[in-house]
Order: C-alpha cells, then sequence, then structure tokens
C-alpha cells in the first residue's frame, strides 16, 4: 500500500550558514557602523540584538533575505516578542520543526475534507498518509500544499 509521510523540518546547517552570512552582511553595511548589533546562534533560535526597533526590524529583513538565498523556508520562523534591557533591544527568533498536535489535525482535516480517497493518521511529530492508488497519494500532496496553516510542509518517506 501506497505512504508517504508529512514533515517540517528545517535543516540547521543552512541556518547556522544564513546566520553566519547575515553577520558578514552586517559588517559591511553603512546604516549599521559604529552600532551593537548581532546575529547568535543557539539550537534552531537566533538572537538579534540591536540599538533600536527601527534596526532590529532591518536584522530580521536581513536574516529572512539570507535563509531564502540558503533554502531555508522563511515561513518556519517565528518573532517572539521584543526585549529591552538598557540601551540594546533584543528579539528572538525561533525556527518551527515538527508538526504540532492541532495543525497536524487541521492537516488532517484538510486532506478528509478533499475526498480523496486516503488516511491520515498522527505519527508523533509527523502525518502519515496512506492510499492505494499514487495518483491519490498525489492528490493529497497538492491539497496539502494549498492548505495555509502557517508552516512549511515537506514530504518524505514515499513507498510505492
Amino acid at each position: 500500500m501506497p505512504s508517504f509521510d508529512i514533515v517540517s523540518e528545517i535543516n540547521d546547517v543552512e541556518v547556522k550558514n544564513a546566520v553566519d552570512n547575515s553577520n558578514r552582511e552586517l559588517d559591511t553595511r553603512f546604516d549599521f557602523r559604529g552600532v551593537e548589533a548581532s546575529f547568535e546562534y543557539v539550537e534552531s533560535t537566533v538572537v538579534l540584538k540591536a540599538d533600536a526597533d527601527f534596526q532590529l526590524q532591518q536584522l530580521t529583513d536581513i536574516l529572512r533575505a539570507n535563509c531564502v538565498k540558503r533554502g531555508v523556508d522563511a515561513g518556519s520562523m517565528e518573532s517572539k516578542d521584543i526585549e529591552r534591557s538598557g540601551r540594546t533591544v533584543k528579539r528572538t527568533i525561533v525556527f518551527k520543526q515538527g508538526i504540532e498536535q492541532p495543525t497536524a489535525k487541521k492537516l488532517i482535516k484538510a486532506i478528509k475534507d478533499s475526498k480523496i480517497k486516503v488516511q491520515a493518521s498522527i505519527q508523533g511529530d509527523q502525518v502519515r498518509v496512506t492510499g492505494k492508488k499514487r495518483d491519490d497519494l498525489q492528490q493529497a500532496m497538492a491539497v496539502v500544499r494549498e492548505a495555509d496553516l502557517g508552516q512549511p510542509f515537506q514530504f518524505n518517506n514515499f513507498r510505492d
């Protein structure tokens, strides 16, 4: 019976490379001369530090552009609130990995509402879809791509 898994993963190495490229770009930008601004990568999170709010927004744009260049989907970035401490402002950006239970339920509901003859089940932080025909599975993939659930999805482990 053909099946595939729906997962939501990012490549940590590519995120680290995007952060390194962002730090290099920060060193060459004229509008950040003499400003205490930086990117710091720690286990699927990036901490942005700057002197002002508008600079923090520019840092976010730089990081997003470098992530897209490295092939990391910018939809997996989740910005936390701005923290102010003394002269500096700080924002933490978390990269979402895995499919949480409520999102998985919405995903399964979208697949079932499409009336495709497949079965979807939650298995940990991924969703397994099985069906009798490969064409049905490809239709299910199209439904998942069209569903806007605020998170990028990948398909792997396709068995025929």
